[in-house]
C-alpha cells in the first residue's frame, strides 16, 4: 500500500524546490494534491511532474501571507475533496545572512522572522478548522539548523527558525486532543536546491561576506556534518511523506533532525 493513498494534501509553496519535490513524492505515494503558490508557471511545472506519477493535481495562485486568501483556498479544497488530511508549508523567503549585527538593519532582521512565522500561522490556522472538525490531520512545517547554531550573521535566521520550532511544538500541544499532528522538519542546506531556488543567491552572498566562493562555502558546510555531505531534496521529500503518513501516527510535536549530523539534539 502506498504511504499516502487516498490522502488529500495541500502544499503551499508548491512551485518551489522543496514544494515540488514533496509534490512528486506525495503523488507517487497516492495523495490527491492541491498546490498553492504565487508563481503560476512554477506551479504548472510542479503539477506536470506530479501528474506524471499518476496523481490528481489542482493548482491555485494564493499568497500564503494573506489569511483571507488562504482561508478561501482551504475552504475550496475541503469542498472539492471533502477534507484536508495534510498540509505542508514549503514557502521560502530570500533574506540577509552573513552580516554582523552592526551591519544588519532592523528591517533585514525582521524580514525572515515576520515572513516565516506569519505564513506558517496563516496556513496552519486555515486548515486547522477543517482538521479539528474531522478529528484528524497532519500539519508539516520546515525549519533550519539556525535554530541551534551560533555565529556571525545568523540572527534573523536563528530567530525565525527557533520561533517556528516553538510554534510547531505549541501547536502540536493545542491540536493534539483533536487528533491533529504537527511535525517540524529541520534539514540542512539542500545541495541540489542551490541551482533551482533563491538559496543559490543567498549562499553566494554569505560566502562573499566571508571572503570565499559559494562552492567552497558549501564544501565547508558539508565537511562540518557527521556524514560529510549535505542532504538532497528527495531525502527531505521522502521523510515528509513518511511523517505525513499513518505509519508515523504516534509522532507529533517533533522536530525531525535532517541535518546529516550538523547539529545533534
Amino acid at each position: 500500500m502506498m504511504l499516502l493513498e487516498d490522502k488529500v494534501a495541500v502544499i503551499h509553496g508548491g512551485g518551489g524546490s522543496i514544494g515540488a519535490a514533496a509534490a512528486r513524492v506525495f503523488a507517487r505515494e497516492g495523495a490527491r494534491l492541491f498546490l498553492a503558490g504565487r508563481s503560476l508557471p512554477r506551479l504548472e511545472a510542479s503539477a506536470s511532474v506530479a501528474r506524471a506519477e499518476g496523481a490528481d493535481v489542482s493548482i491555485a495562485v494564493v499568497d500564503a501571507m494573506h489569511q483571507a486568501a488562504v482561508d478561501r483556498h482551504a475552504d475550496e479544497v475541503a469542498d472539492a475533496a471533502g477534507r484536508i488530511d495534510i498540509t505542508l508549508n514549503a514557502v521560502g523567503f530570500d533574506h540577509v545572512q552573513g552580516l554582523p549585527i552592526a551591519d544588519t538593519s532592523l528591517a533585514d532582521y525582521l524580514h525572515p522572522v515576520t515572513g516565516y512565522l506569519q505564513t506558517n500561522f496563516v496556513t496552519a490556522k486555515a486548515v486547522s478548522r477543517h482538521m479539528i472538525a474531522r478529528g484528524s490531520g497532519v500539519i508539516l512545517t520546515i525549519s533550519t539548523p539556525g535554530a541551534r547554531l551560533t555565529g556571525r550573521g545568523l540572527i534573523g535566521n536563528a530567530a525565525q527558525s527557533a520561533g517556528l520550532e516553538g510554534f510547531s511544538r505549541a501547536l502540536a500541544g493545542e491540536l493534539g486532543p483533536a487528533g491533529v499532528r504537527v511535525v517540524c522538519v529541520r534539514p540542512n542546506a539542500l545541495s541540489d536546491a542551490v541551482a533551482t531556488s533563491y538559496t543559490g543567491e543567498l549562499f553566494g552572498r554569505i560566502a562573499d561576506a566571508g571572503g570565499t566562493s559559494r562552492d567552497d562555502w558549501l564544501a565547508g558546510l558539508a565537511g562540518a556534518t557527521m556524514l560529510g555531505r549535505l542532504p538532497v531534496l528527495d531525502e527531505l521529500a521522502e521523510y515528509l511523506a513518511f511523517a505525513a503518513s499513518d505509519r508515523a501516527r504516534s509522532m507529533t510535536g517533533a522536530i525531525a533532525n535532517l541535518t546529516v549530523g550538523m547539529v545533534v539534539d
